[in-house]
């Protein structure tokens, strides 16, 4: 099936690529997120009209994602306090959300899909390293430390 981008893909385009994918992968995902439309004559009419525009969103957007990511670098490393047994395994787990409520306590909003933790969750102390994935351009690590409380 081909579609238009309307905003920047990770691993398919930029804005205004005329891509080929999956049918199911375009109703699903793309389509009902708005950031593609079928590739008809109609479409591509209406979206020559609304290139500028659509350009200009998506680089608002990037500019928004690298302010977040400047912000998440200035934080250094996040200290996180669990409970843990005497072999440094804890009693429980990381998880992603532990990690939107630390960047809450900073003032920072980021969506709890964005951050991405090696194996899910972090199950051992000491310093560990987190992803977090604010655009298809903008990834920022921000270093984690588990020590025991």
């Amino acid at each position: 099936m081909k579609v238009i981008l309307l905003d920047k893909v990770a691993h398919l385009g930029s804005v205004g690529t005329e891509v080929e994918v999956k049918s199911g992968y375009a109703r699903n995902y793309l389509i009902p997120n708005h950031l593609a439309v079928l590739a008809t004559a109609q479409n591509r009419a209406y979206f020559e009209q609304r290139r500028a525009e659509l350009e200009a969103q998506a680089q608002q957007k990037l500019q928004a994602a690298q302010a977040v990511a400047a912000k998440i670098a200035e934080i250094g490393t996040v200290e996180v306090g669990v409970a843990a047994g005497q072999e440094g395994r804890l009693f429980g787990s990381v998880t992603t959300r532990d990690i939107v409520e630390i960047l809450e306590a900073y003032s920072i909003e980021v969506p709890k899909s964005s951050v991405r933790i090696n194996g899910g969750q972090i199950r051992e102390l000491g310093e560990h390293t987190v992803v977090i994935h604010l655009h298809a351009d903008v990834n920022v690590n921000l270093p984690v430390n588990v020590v025991a409380r």
